[in-house]
């Protein structure tokens, strides 16, 4: 399982990864491997401020359909176009080409909150 050292993480198996003042945010490799094959991911938060832990969509999986909470407040900047053809990059590639979205952080101060790459793994127990 990958849980890359770069990145943040919550206890409900989001990632976020920090590049100047705006963020990316999908959700890990366990998440994906619990929910199994992902067939739709529905975000109409793009343009609106979501705050930290409060859901900004869903990722349906064939048998599951379970909310997306975000990591930090900030305001839903873009979503991941590719994901509406090929939901399946959250399976394949979930920290790359399978990112959900791309945020503008209100306080970079709640970053503090999450978890390092090695507090993740032993949440996981990985």
């Amino acid at each position: 399982m990958t849980i890359p050292q770069e990145l943040q993480y919550t206890a409900d198996h989001e990632w976020i990864r920090v590049e100047g003042d705006v963020a990316y945010v999908g959700v890990t490799d366990f998440a994906q491997k619990e929910l199994g094959d992902i067939v739709y991911v529905d975000i109409t938060t793009e343009g609106q401020e979501v705050a930290q832990n409060h859901i900004f969509g869903t990722v349906e999986a064939v048998k599951t359909v379970s909310d997306l909470f975000l990591p930090v407040s900030g305001t839903i900047l873009e979503v991941n176009p590719e994901l509406t053809a090929t939901p399946e990059l959250v399976n394949s590639d979930p920290y790359g080409k399978g990112w959900m979205v791309k945020i503008n952080l209100s306080d970079a101060s709640q970053l503090d909150t999450l978890m390092s790459a090695e507090e993740y793994a032993k949440t996981i127990g990985a």
